[in-house]
């Protein structure tokens, strides 16, 4: 379904309207900077990631609608440094993505998915006079196993990857073999580095296996908690302590909860 444009503008309009007589009039909106916002909107970014994590377009849509204000509220501000505004946030975005879609506004070719995501990185390099760095892009405070997973990607999209994927389950073994011994000797700070150096592995695999291993993960904490709540819910209602139970009988309830499908 296209989009009905008219009427997302009118929307639009309104929605610029509003921010201007918040901005002018509202005493907690007029104090709003850059820097006061920055926490606010990562805030956001994660409740999204975690509608979406749940599979509820309602949440979607209204987490969306959060951070559009933020992305509103931002512009308004840099208008009024004299930095930006919102028509040239959005000129500078329109002018990007033609750029970057040269198999759609221009004559390359780009038949798979993976092709236009090669593209796309081989572009990012060539802006700027070709002064960008392959892993510039990867902003330094995006969480640990995201930013290993985008540098992994960056560097696959510059031919720095495993010939066959399979090849990569030999690196995973051998960064599992180092850790153990690292482990055996009992030396904290080494066994931290090759501990890192095995899940850069598994993400790695992850990767070539096209799974996002953020997302893997995230599923398997939410599984991990709708069992867990069963089996403390199991407890309660026959009023035993959590605690007081073996590991055995624990087991035993979880294995219930992974019956029922939870």
């Amino acid at each position: 379904m296209k989009t009905n444009i008219d009427k997302a503008l009118v929307s639009f309009r309104n929605l610029l309207e509003i921010m201007d007589e918040l901005r002018e009039k509202c005493p907690w909106d007029k104090e709003q900077t850059f820097e006061s916002l920055r926490t606010l909107t990562i805030e956001e970014t994660y409740e999204l990631a975690d509608a979406i994590a749940k599979e509820s377009p309602l949440s979607i849509k209204k987490e969306l609608g959060d951070i559009l204000l933020h992305i509103v509220f931002y512009a308004k501000i840099g208008s009024e440094t004299g930095d930006f505004t919102i028509d040239q946030v959005i000129d500078a975005l329109s002018e990007k993505l033609i750029y970057r879609h040269p198999h759609i506004f221009a004559d390359n070719t780009a038949n798979t998915p993976q092709e236009v995501k090669d593209q796309w990185e081989q572009l990012k390099l060539k802006e700027k006079g070709g002064n960008k760095t392959v892993l510039s892009g990867v902003p330094s405070a995006l969480p640990a196993m995201i930013k290993a997973h985008r540098m992994q990607d960056k560097a696959r999209g510059v031919g720095f990857d495993w010939e066959q994927k399979e090849q990569v389950w030999d690196k995973v073994a051998e960064e599992l073999e180092e850790l153990k011994v690292e482990v055996a000797k009992g030396d904290l700070d080494k066994t931290e580095a090759e501990f890192g150096d095995f899940l850069f592995s598994i993400i790695n695999a992850a990767r070539l296996y096209n799974i996002n291993p953020e997302n893997a993960l995230e599923k398997t904490n939410a599984k991990f908690m709708r069992r867990f709540n069963y089996l403390e819910d199991q407890t309660i209602k026959k009023g035993i302590e959590l605690k007081r139970l073996s590991l055995d009988e624990m087991n035993q309830i979880w294995d219930e909860a992974k019956a029922k499908g939870l």
